[in-house]
């Protein structure tokens, strides 16, 4: 059969290729995937983390509070642990301390230094970006849609308040690495990696994702690399435990467990309100994160596959472990989860196509008699 000329893309996505049995397979687990995020309308909320005094706009007050106790020449540790005490925040297990990397420096720049470099970190996201998706598709209009659905991943990350969330720089410093990352040039995505794993450790998730396509592509030397930063980060985590424990008292609160899974919809609750989908309805926003992680599956390319094994990971990690008062889990993958969207007309028009199989050829014979 000849493959159909690509509606946006310059090449066939991956699902022109499939067997008809298996597209319709595919075809079904993506209808199971947009039900999915359907159901997440009436999903029960998840967990909070403070149920008296915990949203984002509080977490926000608190890591500014703990800048500035550092400016005031306040030690980690000792201003933290005041802070979240103050806040009537949990203090146990010692994840409940961020690692101290991003407030330290934060205290170290004056806040326009901090602010600029945070703006040349989106700045320098964005323009990787765009040099990726530099022939992917076959007409300037699809690739401008494409870099504006970037800018709405990108939406949060341009605002100065929150500067000290961790997560802001973490994503971004995430997608910087997704991009950089190439087969004969890893090094710097690795050195990114764990710049994001120092300020973010659940980054290391992103991490355990890029080793594991490096073991399964047999590229050894990168796999080591990635797994070194892996150990750099258990030694950090260490000291940190360590030092947590010197300052948590037996009397201190403890974080709640989870009485029930929070499940899909926080996921799909998180990526809505960490993107420019925040503005469109949920019944809307919705399926379209599922055909969001649908288009990165349909780009047929080295980089796809890790961009949605990476948004696959987080979802799982939101599944089992998201909040319900805060959005910022989703900033660790925001800032290009919605470029697949671009790809997803190409692999819809091609998975219905196989799905229905070869077309028959009607051949029409004249009789003369």
């Amino acid at each position: 059969m000849t493959p159909r000329a690509p509606v946006w893309l310059t090449e066939p996505s991956r699902y022109a290729a499939l067997s008809q049995p298996r597209a319709r397979i595919a075809l079904v687990a993506l209808a199971l995937l947009l039900l999915a995020t359907l159901l997440a309308l009436a999903s029960p909320a998840a967990p909070l983390a403070n149920p008296t005094a915990g949203d984002d706009q509080h977490d926000i007050l608190l890591y500014e509070t703990i800048v500035q106790g550092l400016r005031g020449g306040g030690d980690y540790y000792g201003v933290t642990g005041q802070a979240l005490r103050t806040a009537e925040y949990p203090m146990r297990p010692f994840f409940a301390f961020r690692l101290p990397t991003l407030a330290v420096v934060e205290a170290a720049l004056p806040l326009f230094v901090t602010m600029t470099l945070l703006y040349a970190l989106v700045a320098g996201v964005g323009y990787v970006w765009y040099l990726r998706l530099g022939g992917v598709f076959d007409r300037p209009a699809p690739r401008l849609i494409a870099l504006a659905l970037l800018a709405g991943g990108l939406i949060a990350f341009t605002q100065g308040d929150l500067f000290a969330l961790h997560e802001i720089w973490s994503g971004l410093l995430i997608a910087l690495s997704l991009a950089l990352r190439r087969e004969d040039k890893w090094i710097e995505a690795v050195a990114i990696g764990l710049i994001a794993m120092l300020i973010r450790e659940t980054a290391a998730l992103y991490v355990c994702v890029m080793a594991l396509f490096a073991i399964a592509e047999g590229r050894r030397r990168e796999a080591l690399g990635w797994a070194a930063t892996l150990g750099v980060l258990a030694i950090v985590v260490a000291l940190h435990a360590h030092a947590v424990a010197m300052v948590v008292r037996e009397t201190d609160p403890a974080a709640p467990g989870l009485a029930a899974l929070p499940g899909f919809g926080i996921f799909v609750t998180t990526m809505q309100q960490s993107t420019a989908l925040t503005f469109a309805p949920f019944w809307l926003a919705a399926p379209l994160v599922a055909l969001a992680l649908f288009g990165w599956s349909a780009w047929r390319s080295a980089l796809a596959l890790r961009a949605l094994a990476v948004f696959v990971a987080y979802a799982l990690l939101l599944a089992l472990f998201g909040r319900a008062d805060s959005f910022y889990g989703g900033l660790m993958i925001a800032p290009t989860f919605l470029i697949g969207l671009a790809f997803a007309p190409d692999g819809l028009r091609d998975l219905i196509a196989a799905a229905r199989g070869p077309r028959r050829k009607i051949i029409v014979t004249r009789v003369t008699r």
